[in-house]
């Protein structure tokens, strides 16, 4: 018997793999559903959309990142909230506070429109998983933020900062807090990941100092505030403006 294995096992051949062969398979509007899968996932679709449609506070405009030069009323909303909920979490980490906040004009992929505020609209304008980084610069790199600013002319989202330049784009006023730019001090700037890295041409920040993750992202900070206010209410306002 122990012959016979073998003798059969010496008899038989190593196989290896000699082709490999696929299809493309269209999924389209044309495909047929199939009634299992779809009552599979209808329970989770359900819940999902409860929860993304869930009525958070009220928009009573239609807010939209074209509606300014410098600065907007979305803009302002999205470095506000980002400024205000990422204090707590800094403080509990640093014991420090946070100084300022610049986004960019292009991380709002959407407008928040008149009426309900829910989750969804906060996937809708920040659908990205972008992360709040807060991170340590002097005086001397909060300059080159600033000389960002004034040379892109966007109004890239800003916070805690108040930034003037007359109508030959040189700066007439810089403050932080309401206080002159010291050169030597250090300063808090709150950010996201993708802009830490150098996003947008923000290099400065990596060149700034030590960074700190707050695994915070901003969407869901977005969140966190509509929960709590009843309507939100921003504006555009003088934090950066041109004068003649």
């Amino acid at each position: 018997m122990l012959t016979c294995i073998i003798t059969l096992s010496s008899c038989q051949k190593n196989k290896h793999l000699v082709k490999v062969e696929g299809a493309r398979i269209e999924v389209n509007n044309t495909t047929p559903d199939n009634p299992d899968i779809q009552a599979f996932v209808k329970p989770y679709m359900m819940h999902v959309n409860k929860t993304l449609d869930s009525v958070l506070a009220y928009a009573p405009e239609t807010y939209s990142k074209k509606d300014g030069i410098l600065n907007t009323a979305i803009g302002n909303l999205m470095a506000d909230i980002v400024l205000e909920q990422s204090i707590p979490f800094f403080k509990s980490k640093t014991k420090n506070t946070i100084d300022m906040v610049l986004l960019n004009h292009g991380g709002i992929r959407a407008p928040i429109p008149k009426g309900n505020v829910t989750a969804r609209t906060a996937y809708q304008v920040m659908p990205f998983e972008n992360s709040i980084v807060v991170v340590e610069m002097k005086g001397t790199h909060i300059w080159k933020l600033i000389t960002y600013l004034q040379e892109s002319q966007k109004a890239h989202p800003i916070s805690g900062l108040k930034l003037t330049i007359d109508a030959d784009n040189n700066i007439v006023q810089a403050l932080i807090n309401n206080k002159e730019i010291d050169d030597k001090e250090v300063y808090f700037v709150a950010t996201n990941d993708y802009l830490y890295h150098g996003g947008s041409e923000m290099y400065f920040f990596e060149e700034g100092g030590k960074a700190h993750k707050l695994n915070y992202k901003i969407r869901n900070a977005m969140i966190d505030y509509f929960k709590k206010v009843d309507t939100i209410a921003p504006k555009i306002d003088d934090r950066f403006s041109q004068i003649n």
